[in-house]
């Protein structure tokens, strides 16, 4: 769209602006994937709403979900959002692949739309995969392993879902209205300035950015006090489970990293909206101070992601190794010196941009001695599995494909902090390669690995484990085939964003990378397949009683799923693993001697206000509806000030009804067959593991 000055009381939006008609004004393949993708999400919202309709669903939706402050739900449905959008994130990927795997003859895209394809495929598998999964897990878990019963912040928990979904929501209404950015899922100006890109590409970027962004940053205050504060009485820090740690220092992150990335989109918004030139190629703009604004937050956010990754593994290696986590101490200081270090290296991302070799220099040994906490890390999760009787289930499959893979990704960051090996290869395929190398194995394998650990705990059955083989196995194969081949290209001087090229020595590499493209699409579809599966079995696969792998830590200790405020009674820890220690010395699954009245938070809808207010203001300001600009916020305002004239903003659930629940719990752990390692996939399992310790090893 052009910059076409507002005419009407919908600002620019109009009929072109939608990508169906685009197609029909202009038939082409490229157009008509565009459509395709704009059906796609079309009817799969309409889709959604009928069933739900159909199952009549929408006053559980309401009461149980949409409007709860329970930290678990809130967990659920960042997950479920980070599904929804994995999904489109990977068939973005794999139309990318197949472009340039026919890329020598031209290919069936046109420029724009592959530079949009790999500005939303990066914005999404960052920003709604990767960041919601996570944040998604440690809302569910971190509570738990700390023996709270909620965050600190419930509502504001709440509110934190909804400005990410709001983002969310925004980057799939760009394939119906307007376009996304074509600028990377960086979005720098001052190609993204006014000038360049007048339509509202650029600007869904920004609101995407800016309002989930000030969610997640929410999310870190949250975690964060949760930590410090809601701890059960005696877990010290030095008790917390590494994961808890992990958060901790991921939380620190996100509280410090993420205001650079909303200052920077705010300031290019700045530009585009109001002329001001922070950015722009004259009247003083400078697009190095975003890019500096940028990395500021981009390389802590790397370990944003991969920091609670490492804390899943820490957590999934000691159970299915049976034996204590090597190296407490050393991982929690490895954890804090990696968190330190990430601030220390966003400068090796521009490396051949002007700065003087000095700083070069100074940049590069920080980005190399980050490697050395990592390295730490790892060597402590072999050592935990050294003389143990391992368990090869999923989330070691993807734990074992991690250190072989991560381990490789870290390795050639070490040759790009080099200052002179970058300045090679740092616009060639070889740098693509790299991230994914992290990323994929570092963080989605982390955040598999942890989906099927904690998966029983939510839903109170374990997910089929032949179907999970069979994904984690395809998602190892088909990061292999895709991403190691680029390491050749890029050597081989191929450039990255390249929608078309013309050397013959690229395609058998190209069909390479499509086939495993296909293969991690495979991966997708046996995870739908498994969870499919699974739900359907679930009568037979079914473990209320909550301890399916004879677990370390509290969440372990409680019924599957666990009741809305957590504990029965707020546990007293006495040591790490408390829960193991509470099996071996006969303190876990005793009665109580008295049970108290539990106060929680009430149900509320300001999150669905936000939710729904915020879009409409995302989408008024990409399209210059002032208007409902200012009925939004207007909207939003009301029900955040009014929330606080609220009262009523709590329920009390009885003694008599805790005991009740918690009574009969017991007498059916009781009552349940020990469970051994052999049997822990079959029917049998329940949720009562036999605790089962390697000759000579302590709890």
């Amino acid at each position: 769209m052009s910059g076409e000055a507002q005419t009407s009381w919908l600002g620019r939006l109009n009929i072109d602006s939608l990508s169906i008609w685009r197609a029909i004004e202009n038939p082409s393949v490229s157009e008509f994937v565009g459509a395709g993708a704009a059906l796609v999400a079309i009817f799969g919202g309409i889709g959604a709403l009928v069933l739900i309709t159909w199952l009549r669903a929408w006053g559980t939706l309401w009461r149980d979900w949409l409007t709860s402050t329970d930290h678990k739900k809130i967990g659920v449905m960042y997950c479920v959002l980070a599904l929804v959008m994995l999904l489109r994130g990977v068939i973005e990927g794999v139309v990318m692949r197949t472009q340039q795997a026919f890329g020598m003859g031209g290919g069936f895209l046109a420029p724009e739309h592959f530079s949009e394809l790999f500005s939303t495929h990066g914005t999404i598998m960052i920003f709604f995969v990767a960041m919601p999964f996570i944040i998604g897990i440690t809302n569910y878990v971190m509570p738990l392993q700390l023996g709270a019963r909620d965050m600190s912040f419930p509502v504001l928990n709440q509110i934190s879902l909804a400005l990410t979904a709001t983002g969310a929501a925004l980057v799939m209404i760009s394939l119906v209205l307007g376009e996304f950015a074509t600028g990377g899922w960086t979005n720098y100006p001052p190609y993204t300035g006014k000038d360049f890109q007048p339509g509202p590409g650029p600007d869904y970027w920004i609101w995407a950015i800016v309002l989930s962004g000030l969610g997640t940053t929410l999310t870190g205050i949250n975690f964060a006090v949760t930590l410090y504060k809601e701890r059960a009485p005696g877990m010290t820090l030095f008790r917390m489970p590494i994961f808890c740690w992990t958060v901790l220092c991921a939380s620190i992150v996100m509280i410090f990293a993420l205001p650079p990335l909303t200052l920077a989109a705010l300031m290019l918004a700045a530009d585009r909206y109001l002329d001001f030139h922070f950015f722009t190629n004259d009247l003083g703009g400078n697009m190095m101070n975003y890019v500096n604004l940028f990395w500021l937050f981009g390389h802590p956010e790397v370990y944003l992601l991969v920091i609670p990754a490492y804390g899943v593994f820490s957590e999934v290696v000691p159970t299915f190794s049976g034996k204590r986590l090597y190296g407490y101490n050393s991982m929690v200081y490895a954890t804090m010196a990696i968190a330190v270090l990430s601030f220390c290296v966003w400068l090796h991302h521009f490396f051949t941009m002007g700065q003087s070799a000095n700083v070069n220099i100074a940049f590069g040994i920080a980005s190399m001695a980050i490697a050395v906490p990592t390295g730490v890390k790892i060597y402590n999760w072999v050592a935990t599995m050294y003389r143990a009787r391992i368990r090869m289930t999923v989330p070691m499959i993807y734990a074992t494909g991690f250190f072989f893979l991560f381990t490789i990704g870290g390795l050639t960051g070490v040759m790009l902090a080099n200052p002179v090996i970058s300045y090679q290869v740092h616009n060639t395929l070889f740098l693509v390669a790299h991230f994914h190398n992290v990323l994929i194995p570092g963080v989605l394998f982390g955040i598999f690995a942890g989906y099927h650990f904690w998966f029983p705990k939510v839903f109170g059955f374990r997910l089929e484990e032949r179907w999970g083989k069979r994904a984690a196995c395809l998602w190892v194969v088909g990061f292999c085939f895709t991403f190691l081949p680029l390491y050749a290209l890029g050597l081989m001087g191929m450039p990255r964003r390249s929608v078309m090229w013309d050397d013959p020595a690229f395609q058998p590499f190209m069909w390479l990378a499509l086939v495993g493209a296909l293969t991690i699409l495979s991966a997708v579809t046996a995870l739908g397949i498994q969870l499919w599966v699974s739900v359907r079995n679930r009568a037979a696969t079914a473990c209320p009683l909550g301890d399916p792998w004879n677990g370390r830590t509290l969440e372990w200790s409680i019924p599957s799923p666990p009741p809305p405020y957590n504990f029965a009674q707020v546990p007293q820890v006495r040591t790490r693993d408390d829960f193991t220690d509470a099996k071996a010395t006969g303190r876990a699954y005793q009665p109580l001697s008295a049970y108290e009245d539990i106060e929680m938070p009430r149900n509320t809808a300001i999150g669905m206000i936000v939710l729904i207010g915020s879009t409409l203001l995302g989408l008024a300001l990409i399209f210059w509806i002032w208007w409902l600009a200012i009925v939004s916020v207007g909207v939003m305002l009301t029900a955040l000030i009014g929330r606080t004239f609220w009262l009523n903003t709590t329920y009390t659930i009885p003694a008599e009804e805790i005991a009740r629940d918690h009574q009969a719990w017991l007498a059916e752990v009781h009552a349940a067959q020990r469970i051994t390692r052999a049997e822990e996939t079959q029917a049998a399992n329940r949720g009562r593991a036999a605790l089962e310790l390697p000759q000579g090893v302590s709890v």
